[in-house]
Order: structure tokens, then sequence, then C-alpha cells
């Protein structure tokens, strides 16, 4: 989907990339033909996989662009707060809002460097009430306030979230 656009688009106009997906096959289907890609598989919440793409950067020393498109919907059929599994809640978390700001604060420094853009996928279910989506929608305004405050903290940085439409 998006992911896989934006890295074609850019990628088209001789930009350096690195990108990353949960799934190997389906990340090494997403760059075939691109030059000047880098692919990680890997799972954004895992540690060590945000540590690998830091280490892809690094010879770079500056990273113009972080785009945070991961996102976890949770469980199917989207259940109500009242009875929503707290475990799924802190995974939705998990992706939506801790390994995107996990991921900034490993890529602060390249991003300052280069005068940086973030740029967190969000959701209108993080600003409008939608039975069922509160857990989805609530980690989306989460992350909405997180880059609201991100942009306020590091004046250096261009801070968006915005929301796509629908996918």
């Amino acid at each position: 989907g998006l992911g896989r656009a934006t890295a074609r688009a850019l990628a088209g106009r001789g930009w350096s990339l690195v990108v990353d997906a949960r799934h190997a096959d389906q990340l090494a289907a997403a760059v075939a033909g691109l030059a000047t890609v880098t692919a990680i598989p890997g799972d954004v919440t895992d540690p060590a996989h945000r540590a690998a793409i830091a280490a892809a950067i690094a010879p770079a020393g500056h990273l113009d662009l972080l785009v945070n498109n991961a996102s976890r919907l949770g469980p199917s059929p989207l259940p109500a707060l009242r009875s929503y599994p707290l475990a799924e809640l802190a995974d939705v978390y998990q992706t939506n809002v801790v390994a995107p700001l996990a991921l900034i604060q490993l890529l602060a420094g390249p991003l300052t460097a280069a005068g940086g853009t973030v740029v967190n996928l969000s959701s209108d279910a993080a600003a409008d009430a939608y039975a069922g989506w509160g857990g989805y929608g609530s980690a989306k305004a989460a992350l909405d306030q997180l880059t609201a405050v991100l942009a306020t903290e590091e004046p250096a940085l261009r801070c968006y979230a915005f929301d796509p439409g629908d996918m």
C-alpha cells in the first residue's frame, strides 16, 4: 500500500532508502527493481530490528525523512473497550505509539543533522469516535499528540502526523 508507493516514488527520485516490513518475501517483492534501497525485514516493535535500521542509516550520518507507517489494528472483529483484551491493547500501543517514538529517539541524531522530517501515519479514528475502534483510535490519537509535542520540543525537525484516508 502506502509504504510501497512511497518507496517507489522516492527511489524514482534518486533517494537512498532503508525500508522495512515484517514479512521478508513481501518486502523483497515491494522493492524489487528499485536501486539504492536497503531492505531490512523484521518487526518494528523489536529493539534489535530497530537497531539494525539505525545501523543501516549510520554510515550516511544523516537522515532526511523518517516515515512511521507500521500499524496494528488489533483484534478482529474490533471489540468494545469494555471487553477489549488488555494484552491486545498493549500490542496495539506498542506498534502504533511506542515503536515510532523508539525509532525517533534512536534516529534523532541523524534526523537533526539533516534538519529532517518525521511523518507519522495516523487515522480519522484518532479524532472521531467509532464503536469498536477505541483501541486503535486511542493509539493513533496518542501518536498524533506525540507528534505535536515532538514538533514543539524539536524545532530543528519538521514533524507531521496525517491521515492518508481509506486505504
